[in-house]
């Protein structure tokens, strides 16, 4: 739950219960007994009592409330998030059967959901799953000063370069390779495919993030995230098509000082469209891996994009990945795409259809359908590169216009200029 601490307030109990029925108190204090929390906390009244309670006194780490006397138990859970600090853990208990209400509640970030009457088996293994989750999850003390974080956004200069390929591989190498805590968070949240290729569901955390920004916290994050393996999570979402998310950038923000609090690295899929709408963004970003094809429309947004990251200041460290690349060349060549953007390309990784298609069928990331396959050293290669501190991009020399530029690169591939001078930058 999401409400600011209060520094004045008393130190938080480990647990608390608020049951409207004394049965159901006689149950949760013989299973209290056991597992070792005490039933002196038990208080008489459900989810009103509770609100009431903890608007005046401390969180407790563990809450079990009772729903049983609400009328719609999901508009009246809100006004305890209202109430309760970050970090709490929620148990609920009620008498309605129905799988989408318990499916509701999780979503909202209630740890689990018990009918009533009490099963003492089953509200013993939740209480004992809440107080492993609670040991596992507390805040680490100030004395890790050496922990590292670095974020890292794929931007694709056109749809179809593959910047989620890219995206995704590289956040499978980094949680694999180099055994680092990763985050991979897809911000396409209409048509992202980060949860597609990595056989998972993609879910509804993303959505829940950006509708409430000030649910965001550490134990949101760890709920709302999926682990497609070991050391990596995803955050993504298919929203309908129907419903437009209303943006204000502030959820981007929290997720990004979450995942810096949480992992060691961030991988965030970022479409040209959320980059323009949410520049500020950038000021959390350590590396901007730029992914393009060598095409004239994929030089031309490149040589923008560039410009756009030059314009944020030299915090940025900037790689431009060359995607896609057949063995017989381009629709430009290299050559001529380096020229064109004033800066050598970082990364070639060549066009290798037969993985692409074994990576579809298996459900897997590219980088880890064919490990040992020619696209796969350029992505080894990328992964390592975002990793050292000590590596500098190219610097991006902005000295000619965008019209200039691109009418020379039309020229050195046989091409009249289409430009007419109404290229804008």
């Amino acid at each position: 739950m999401n409400a600011p601490w209060n520094a004045a307030r008393t130190t938080r109990d480990s647990f608390a219960a608020f049951v409207a029925d004394e049965q159901s108190a006689k149950t949760l204090r013989s299973v209290l007994d056991e597992v070792g929390s005490g039933d002196e906390k038990v208080h008489q009244g459900g989810l009103r009592n509770a609100i009431q309670t903890l608007a005046v006194s401390a969180s407790p780490s563990i809450l079990v409330v009772d729903l049983s006397e609400c009328g719609d138990p999901l508009a009246d859970i809100s006004g305890l998030a209202e109430v309760c600090e970050a970090g709490t853990l929620v148990l609920a208990i009620g008498h309605i059967n129905d799988v989408q209400l318990y499916r509701d509640l999780i979503a909202d970030g209630i740890h689990d959901y018990l009918l009533k009457p009490l099963d003492s088996q089953a509200l013993r293994q939740s209480l004992l799953d809440a107080q492993s989750l609670v040991h596992a999850t507390k805040p680490k003390s100030n004395a890790d000063p050496m922990h590292q974080h670095v974020s890292v956004a794929v931007i694709g200069t056109r749809g179809g370069v593959g910047a989620s390929s890219v995206a995704t591989s590289l956040a499978w190498l980094l949680a694999t390779s180099h055994n680092k805590s990763t985050a991979l968070l897809d911000l396409d949240v209409h048509f992202g495919s980060g949860a597609l290729m990595m056989d998972v569901e993609a879910g509804k955390g993303l959505t829940d993030a950006l509708d409430n920004p000030a649910r965001i916290d550490g134990l949101f994050i760890e709920r709302a995230m999926v682990r497609p393996c070991d050391n990596l999570s995803l955050l993504s979402a298919e929203a309908s098509l129907s419903a437009p998310l209303g943006r204000d950038g502030a959820a981007f923000h929290q997720l990004q000082d979450e995942f810096r609090r949480a992992f060691e690295v961030a991988v965030i899929d970022m479409p040209r469209q959320v980059l323009v709408d949410f520049l500020p963004m950038l000021s959390q970003i350590d590396v901007v891996v730029i992914t393009t094809e060598l095409t004239l429309a994929g030089a031309r947004d490149a040589i923008r994009i560039l410009a756009l990251l030059a314009s944020q200041g030299n915090h940025l460290k900037t790689f431009v990945a060359a995607n896609k690349v057949p063995a017989s060349g381009g629709e430009v060549s290299r050559k001529d795409f380096e020229a064109a953007i004033e800066r050598p390309l970082d990364f070639v990784i060549p066009l290798d259809l037969q993985t692409a298609a074994k990576a579809a069928k298996s459900g897997a990331v590219f980088a880890k359908a064919q490990p040992s396959g020619k696209s796969a050293q350029p992505l080894r290669e990328l992964a390592a590169t975002v990793l050292d501190g000590n590596t500098d991009s190219a610097p991006h020399d902005a000295k000619a216009s965008l019209p200039d530029k691109l009418i020379g690169l039309l020229h050195s591939v046989g091409m009249k200029s289409r430009t007419g001078g109404a290229v804008k930058p």
